[in-house]
């Protein structure tokens, strides 16, 4: 059976999705070189989309953030740690950013290329 649903479908036939924090879409003096490389996998998936939309494979991106991890209280200060994700109606966990990759690479992702998801507790992204 042939059908509008048929061609959707078939828009990619592979994914590549690629994982960012937040950190380049938002100003850091103390974070300049880890911004910059970050935001170097976001222009990666933007332009590795066109690059192969001729095979049927979508490049996309994750930026999450805040996402409350190990990492947090470890290597920030306390002061920081109580303010953490403030600035968000609530932050997320890791196991909240796992769909935003399983739906990329899944069917009912296949028409999303070039673009970035933000799991990140409601903070409007620019981009």
């Amino acid at each position: 059976m042939e059908g509008p649903w048929l061609i959707k479908r078939m828009a990619c036939r592979r994914s590549i999705s690629s994982g960012s924090p937040v950190s380049p879409y938002r100003r850091n003096p103390r974070l300049i070189d880890y911004s910059a490389s970050k935001g170097a996998i976001v222009s990666f998936a933007r332009s590795l989309s066109p690059a192969l939309a001729s095979r049927k494979i979508c490049a996309n991106a994750v930026a999450p953030g805040p996402i409350w991890m190990p990492l947090i209280p470890a290597t920030f200060s306390t002061e920081h740690v109580k303010n953490f994700g403030k600035h968000v109606a609530r932050t997320g966990q890791p196991e909240e950013v796992a769909p935003c990759y399983l739906f990329l690479a899944h069917d009912n992702g296949s028409c999303i290329s070039g673009q970035v998801l933000h799991p990140n507790g409601g903070e409007v992204m620019n981009t």
